[in-house]
């Protein structure tokens, strides 16, 4: 039997994977509070601890320094402070440095104040200008407290990965601290903590195909912390208040568990990929595809037609039986051209849209794609004749 729709939206949100779904399940059993000592108590705590082993496995980090929040946002909130702690001490971070094209829980800068929040712009291509960076780091006074810089590993709209290690050593140089945004990045690309990949990392379950409403923070050390968003019974070594989201972070655990070993097989990934954008020449050869100029996440692609709106081709696409995203999920439903593509140099889109693939996509998926696209494309042409 044909499929009937296709979902091309993993960036968004990756479909649920059953090993998630089965480890959710059984926590659900688990009736016990993970902070309880007795039995009961010790059994939910082992979930809660098998799953942190398991999220830092993933990015070659420590167990003891994977913090569970509820989702990326929140751990965005809780890393961009300028209220730090080191022991019984304080530390202040004076300025935070972000990226323009950065996802907007890092670019509306957390718990700092607009004024103290200095954004980096990039090149044509989304690529973050390491001069410019450079510049602003050395014109930091430290004297006031240090300064913090907040960026994507990979772009959610257009999937283009920063050089961060390079970033990194910028960073260091400048006595400054580096928080990564891992998000679109963690299970689609090697990321190893024990490298000086970053001093934080942000991470969420439902990009990997694990639960909505869990994520985590992973520091590279302990020794210094940001002030708590969240202040409640000391749970997370109280770094985050409040009793763990038992089933979310077993199915967390689960997800990333399949994640560390897909990675070893994203090529098939890249093939479908490179197969939508070939359908996109093929039909529509004035097209344009934003970022192919640096590396890109092997499952997605951020593209425009000319003369056809982002709005207007997405809910054609949907009504073909095709689910994509007019840029980010999490702006999308605004009216107006992605912020991505303005820090690119592309003011005047008209906005764009964006596949983004996985393991799962197959052949019925792509031929859908297909279709809707042809038929976007035909009616685009019967528009022009009759202009």
């Amino acid at each position: 039997m044909a499929a009937t729709r296709a979902y091309l939206d993993y960036n968004a949100s990756a479909p649920l994977l059953p090993a998630a779904r089965e480890a959710m399940v059984a926590a659900l059993d688990v009736a016990a509070n993970p902070s309880s000592v007795h039995a009961e108590g010790r059994v939910a705590r082992r979930l809660v601890e098998t799953a942190r082993r398991d999220v830092a496995a993933l990015i070659n980090g420590k167990p003891e320094h994977v913090v569970f929040t509820s989702g990326a946002t929140e751990a965005a909130a809780t890393l961009l402070t300028p209220d730090w702690r080191m022991g019984r001490g304080a530390i202040r971070m004076s300025r935070l440095y972000v990226c323009e094209a950065d996802h907007p829980c890092l670019l509306n800068g957390g718990r700092f104040p607009a004024s103290q929040v200095t954004r980096i712009g990039v090149d044509a291509d989304g690529i973050v200008r390491l001069d410019a960076l450079t510049a602003a780091l050395a014109g930091h006074d430290k004297a006031d407290g240090l300064p913090l810089v907040a960026i994507h590993a990979a772009n959610n709209e257009t999937g283009v990965i920063q050089p961060i290690d390079r970033i990194a050593e910028t960073v260091k140089a400048a006595g400054g601290v580096l928080v990564v945004d891992a998000v679109q990045a963690a299970g689609r690309l090697s990321i190893d903590m024990s490298a000086g990949y970053a001093d934080y990392l942000i991470l969420s379950s439902h990009k990997l195909g694990g639960p909505k409403g869990v994520g985590a923070i992973v520091a590279a050390s302990d020794l210094m912390m940001p002030k708590p968003l969240i202040n409640g019974g000391g749970q997370e070594k109280g770094h985050r208040g409040g009793t763990e989201n038992l089933p979310g972070i077993a199915g967390f655990g689960a997800a990333v568990r399949q994640a560390l070993a897909g990675l070893q097989t994203i090529d098939p990934v890249r093939r479908r990929r490179d197969e939508v954008e070939t359908i996109l020449k093929t039909l529509a050869p004035d097209i344009e595809i934003f970022g192919t100029g640096a590396p890109r996440l092997a499952n997605t692609t951020f593209f425009a037609i000319p003369g056809i709106k982002a709005e207007t081709a997405q809910i054609a696409f949907d009504l073909a039986g095709v689910a994509l995203s007019a840029g980010s999920a999490c702006s999308s439903g605004k009216v107006g051209p992605s912020h991505v593509l303005k820090a690119m140099g592309h003011g005047d889109s008209l906005g764009a849209l964006r596949v983004s693939i996985g393991a799962a996509t197959g052949d019925e998926d792509i031929e859908l794609f297909r279709a809707a696209l042809a038929g976007l494309a035909a009616r685009r042409a019967d528009k022009e004749r009759a202009a």
